[in-house]
């Protein structure tokens, strides 16, 4: 499924400063009887965001009305645990587009890469004063561009690189899912079967 474009990218961040954030913590085994990929961001880490009468937890980030954006700064470890595809799901969901970390358990890289949410990674001491600055500052900008594998933050005049599959990149770059690319290319996959002389 074709998902957003996602190249030139600013937005302000959400700060999650907490480690090795595992996929049930994320969404809660109990929300994972849909095949939809739609409604999951309403259960978005679900047990910290609301208590067991289904009451706001008013000091967890998300229910901060100071802090907002399509960006979440999360501490090292992100989205380990098991290798559910409804996390991912969740968290673009919810509206976020990018989760910045200085490190992701693979399955969910490689799930978020598969569903449009760029999971980008960052030195961990430069993750740690990003989650100090925008705790400080909610409105503080983060530039984010695809295209160039580069991260500003205009504010403090730090400016990072960052690495990504080509493949990938060019994916969220254009919107698509690994089935949209291929009929992307179905002209010049036809194109190689002529010069090939067909496949039979």
């Amino acid at each position: 499924m074709a998902k957003e474009k996602l190249n030139i990218f600013e937005s302000t961040c959400v700060p999650l400063p907490l480690e090795n954030v595992d996929t049930d913590q994320i969404i809660p085994a109990r929300f994972l009887s849909s095949t939809s990929r739609e409604g999951f961001g309403n259960n978005l880490f679900r047990d910290w965001r609301f208590d067991q009468e289904g009451r706001a937890v008013q000091d967890f980030i998300l229910n901060n009305r100071k802090y907002s954006g399509k960006i979440l700064v999360a501490g090292k470890n992100f989205g380990c645990g098991s290798s559910r595809e409804h996390a991912v799901w969740a968290v673009y969901d919810y509206g976020f587009r990018v989760v910045i970390s200085s490190f992701f358990a693979d399955i969910f890289r490689n799930n978020a890469l598969n569903n449009g949410l760029l999971p980008l990674i960052l030195p961990d001491d430069e993750v740690k004063g990003l989650i100090a600055l925008v705790t400080a500052a909610p409105e503080t900008i983060v530039k984010i561009s695809v295209q160039e594998r580069k991260v500003e933050i205009p504010s403090s005049g730090k400016s990072f690189t960052f690495e990504i599959n080509p493949y990938k990149q060019e994916c969220l770059i254009h919107g698509l899912d690994d089935i949209d690319y291929l009929i992307n290319m179905r002209s010049r996959i036809a194109d190689y079967e002529k010069k090939r002389g067909g496949l039979g």
